[in-house]
Parts: structure tokens; C-alpha cells; sequence
């Protein structure tokens, strides 16, 4: 301590004799700050390791369960083969608590993995994730694959209704508008880097039989849609004749009556169905095909709806980059390459929704903490001018934390937002600590000068022990690569990294704000002014 008393105190008169320049070094440092700011990724919480694979694969709609259950088998066989995999466990169709509506064409696979100390090649999760990709894509062509964790799956559905850990909600009411729609964004999102695993769920597919009634050749016969309309549903779907009630029971059960299966089972059969027209010589019969055209479409396999609205999701994830540039990209190619219908609209939601969230609250929070902060700045020393000295240190302190997280490659986060906020505190309390102990000499009589110097002889090893306790208790967390450190990384690295930058900042500059700002004056005298001419 003796050793760093001998270094600092030079270093303290240094800056008090140019204090503009360690001004303008101060502001330099706030500039630098905003604009390291602008270079960080965002994300909303890191990606926690939980050691395993899900994989969820996307068949054909119309494969069967025999054919696809031989797909799956092989997938599974494939997965397995990977050295870096303990085993594989595959889902087929959907749940047996009919929970989920997904058909044949569903299949997941959850595979947890080795130890990293235990995998041959030494793969990181992302690198093993590309090339079990390339191998199925290769192996099972028009598949779609989409990789993700078992819990963070079962989150992202959870928070978005989508299976995928983000998706963009197409809403409209056309769907093959919103189909046509819907591959031309995929088709965008595919050229922006980062973003893998992309798919359109299927929304059309059902073989469906269309009936659109001619108005006006129905009424040459005398026939309202309505009466067209209730013989079509007589005929095919059947209707109620009465009930058969159980002898001896209040039981009973409707009667329905409709066509037998020859008459109704094909489009060309529904052609025939006969219309009953009353006519001068009675009643005849005028087919369907008469009065409305008959045709097979493709109707609605799926319908996505949310808050009465219909829509189109599109899945997609972003591996090996943030998800704020990515999704940033995204945005603006979407929209100066995709014209949306008329009527629809998208959204993004999943992780990304989580982080526009996010960043909305901490952009009402934050405001009210600093304003908290300050407010109780104000009540401890009763001066506008301390309480403004003592907030400055703050966005000088945090750019260290911003510069550990550029040097790292960590996307900001709310991990990381959390220790931004620790690095808030820490910063005021040491200024707190200084100006207290500046305020405190002065009051007893000592002149401006030598107390700014005894102030910092005095509160070198409290401002010091303060930022390295904070620095050590963090250093594990900031330095561990293990499964589940992923979430509290940022935080750990955001406070390490300030704590190294704060102490010179706060014991360097805060003395020379001091000394050209602060009003405090010995009792008995007015307020002095600069304590010299600046360099």
C-alpha cells in the first residue's frame, strides 16, 4: 500500500495542476463510452448449456405413420452415430395427451451430450450443431431440421406459441396470400448471416371440396343460396330426424340422416346431388352442378390464430452472432425487399420479443433508479453541486464494463444490464466516500488544496479495497466456461472489468472535478474558487 501511496500522490498533484486536460480526458471517456456502446451485440440472456440436443425434424404433411416412422428411425441412427452424443431418444407424431396438434410429419429427438472433456474433436456446441446439420440436410433432403435445447424449446413455445426460439407472425386473412407471402420472407431471411433453421409452417395442404353457389342461375330455378345450402348439409354432413330415446332411461341419441357414402365420397359424386325445384307439373330434380360449381382446392391444414386473428409463422434461429444485429438486418431487408398484402402485418416475437421487452422496462427502470440515486445523494450532502459531482462518475466507471464485454465478444443483456446497474452503485459509493471526506476536511479549516491532497492520501485504500472486492468475488464466475455459467458470465464480466477501469477514474478525476467545481469553504469564509490557473 505504501508502494501505491508513493505512485498515486504524484499522479493526484499532476492532475489537480492540469485539471482541464483530465477534464477533457474524462469527456473523452464518455464519448468513447457511447460510442463503444453502438459497437456491442444484444441478445436477451445468453444461451444457458444444458449439455443435450433437441432436434426437431419437419416431414412431408402427408407422409404416413408407417414411411415416416422408417425416417425417423434412420435420423435417430444418424444422431447416434456422432461420437460427441451419450444417446437419442425420438418423439414420433404428436403427444399421447393431445397437447400438441402436429401430425405424422413431427418428429423430435432429444440427445444429450458427452462432457466437453469427453468429445474427441473438441467441438464447441455451435460447430457440432453445423456439421449434424449438414449431415441430415444431406441425408434426408426437403427435411426441416430445427436444433434446439429441451428446455429452452420448451420456454421459446411457451413465450411464443411457435415452435422454433423465434419466429416472425405473419397476420392476415388470406391464407394463400400469407403463404406466398411468407416464402418470400423466407427467402430474404436466408441471406442474412447468422440466421439458420428457417421454415414456414404449413397452413394449407387439406384436400378440401369448394362449393360456390351461382346466384343467378339458381334463381332462374326459384332457388335461394339458403335452400341450396341446406340440402348440400342434409346430403353430406346429414341432419337430425328425431331422437331414440333408451326404454326405461332419460337417455337418448339423435337420429341422423344423410346419403349413403356412394353419393357424397367423390367432387363428381356432389356434382350429382339433386336439388329439389318446385316446377309447373311438380317438383323435379336440377343437379348441383346447375346451380353452383364443384371443385377440389387445397384448404386449411393448420390455422394459426391469435387474439382472433390468423396467421402465418415463420421459424428461424441465429447462431454464431447477437441476436440484435441479426434480427436488426432482418428487419430492414424484410422490409425493403417484401411487399405485405394488403391487410396483414408481421411481428417478431420469441427471444427478441423478449428483448424489445426487456429493453423497454430497463428504459423505465434505470431512469428511476439514477434519479433515486441522486435523490439521495442530495438529502446526504444537501448540495446540487456534490450530488452532480458524485453522478458523473458513473458513465466514466462504466466503460470498463462495456470494454470487457467488446474484448470478450459478449452481447449486451439483461445479465449484463444487471451489472451495469452493481457498477452504478459501486461508482457512487466511492464518491460518496471521497467527496464526504473532502467535505469533512474543509469543514474542520483545511485549505482547498492540501485537503483534495489528504482526501486522496486518505481514501486510496477504502476506494481501492471497494472495487477489488468486488472485482475478486466475481473473478470465478467471469473466467468459468461450465454448464450453466453462460447466464451469469456477462454480469461477472461487466463488474471485473469496470472494477479495473473505476478506481483510476474515481481517484484521479473525481479530485479534479473537486477542485474546480465544488463551492464547499472553510467556516467564516466565502466560497474559494479554482485552486490554480488550469494547463
Amino acid at each position: 500500500m505504501r508502494i501505491l501511496h508513493r505512485i498515486y500522490m504524484p499522479v493526484l498533484a499532476r492532475s489537480l495542476a492540469s485539471r482541464r486536460v483530465v477534464l477533457m480526458g474524462g469527456a473523452a471517456l464518455i464519448v468513447m463510452t457511447v460510442i463503444a456502446v453502438r459497437l456491442l451485440g444484444l441478445e436477451f440472456l445468453p444461451k444457458l448449456e444444458e449439455g443435450n440436443l433437441w432436434i426437431r425434424a419437419t416431414l412431408p404433411p402427408t407422409i404416413s405413420l408407417q414411411e415416416g416412422n422408417s425416417y425417423v428411425n434412420e435420423m435417430r441412427k444418424v444422431i447416434a452415430d456422432l461420437p460427441e452424443v451419450d444417446t437419442v431418444v425420438s418423439q414420433h407424431g404428436r403427444p399421447d395427451d393431445g397437447t400438441d396438434a402436429a401430425g405424422f410429419f413431427n418428429a423430435e429427438f432429444f440427445a444429450p451430450l458427452k462432457p466437453a472433456k469427453q468429445r474427441p474433436d473438441g467441438e464447441n456446441k455451435d460447430q457440432l450443431t453445423a456439421k449434424l446439420l449438414a449431415q441430415l440436410q444431406d441425408r434426408f433432403p426437403g427435411v426441416e431440421f430445427n436444433f434446439s435445447q429441451y428446455l429452452q424449446d420448451n420456454v421459446s413455445e411457451a413465450v411464443s406459441g411457435v415452435k422454433g426460439e423465434n419466429s416472425i407472425k405473419l397476420y392476415g386473412n388470406d391464407l394463400e396470400a400469407l403463404t406466398d407471402t411468407a416464402n418470400k420472407i423466407k427467402a430474404v431471411l436466408a441471406t442474412v448471416q447468422g440466421i439458420t433453421d428457417l421454415a414456414v409452417f404449413t397452413s394449407l395442404g387439406q384436400p378440401t371440396i369448394q362449393i360456390d353457389i351461382d346466384r343467378a342461375r339458381a334463381a332462374r330455378y326459384g332457388l335461394s343460396p339458403g335452400d341450396i345450402n341446406t340440402t348440400i348439409k342434409t346430403a353430406i354432413g346429414g341432419d337430425s330426424a328425431g331422437d331414440l330415446y333408451e326404454p326405461g332411461s332419460d337417455r337418448h341419441f339423435p337420429i341422423i340422416v344423410r346419403l349413403a357414402p356412394q353419393y357424397r365420397r367423390s367432387a363428381e359424386a356432389i356434382q350429382n346431388l339433386r336439388i329439389g325445384v318446385q316446377g309447373p307439373n311438380g317438383i323435379t330434380q336440377v343437379p348441383l352442378s346447375e346451380v353452383a360449381s364443384i371443385k377440389l382446392v387445397s384448404g386449411a391444414a393448420y390455422i394459426y390464430r391469435e387474439q382472433q386473428e390468423r396467421y402465418l409463422p415463420i421459424k428461424f434461429s441465429v447462431r454464431e452472432r447477437d441476436l440484435g444485429g441479426a434480427i436488426k438486418e432482418a428487419q430492414e431487408k424484410v422490409a425493403a425487399q417484401v411487399q405485405l398484402p394488403a391487410g396483414s402485418r408481421v411481428e417478431w416475437v420469441g427471444e427478441f420479443g423478449n428483448l424489445q421487452d426487456a429493453i423497454k422496462r430497463l428504459s423505465i427502470v434505470v431512469p428511476i433508479s439514477l434519479a433515486l440515486i441522486a435523490m439521495l445523494i442530495w438529502f446526504n450532502f444537501g448540495s446540487v453541486v456534490d450530488t452532480i459531482l458524485t453522478m458523473s462518475m458513473i458513465p466514466m466507471a462504466v466503460f470498463g464494463g462495456i470494454l470487457g464485454l467488446l474484448l470478450t465478444g459478449i452481447p449486451f443483456s439483461v445479465s449484463a444490464a444487471i451489472g451495469f446497474i452493481a457498477l452504478f452503485g459501486i461508482s457512487v459509493m466511492d464518491g460518496i466516500i471521497i467527496i464526504s471526506q473532502y467535505n469533512q476536511l474543509i469543514d474542520e479549516g483545511m485549505e482547498r488544496g492540501r485537503a483534495i491532497l489528504r482526501t486522496g492520501e486518505l481514501q486510496l485504500r477504502p476506494v481501492l479495497m471497494t472495487c477489488v472486492v468486488a472485482g475478486i468475488g466475481l473473478l470465478p464466475a467471469a473466467l468459468s466456461s461450465g454448464i450453466g455459467s453462460q447466464v451469469q458470465k456477462p454480469l461477472a464480466v461487466v463488474v471485473v472489468a469496470g472494477m479495473m477501469l473505476a478506481p483510476v477514474v474515481i481517484l484521479v478525476t473525481l479530485p479534479a472535478l473537486i477542485s474546480m467545481f465544488s463551492r464547499r469553504s472553510r467556516p467564516g469564509l466565502a466560497p474559494e474558487g479554482n485552486l490554480a490557473p488550469a494547463e
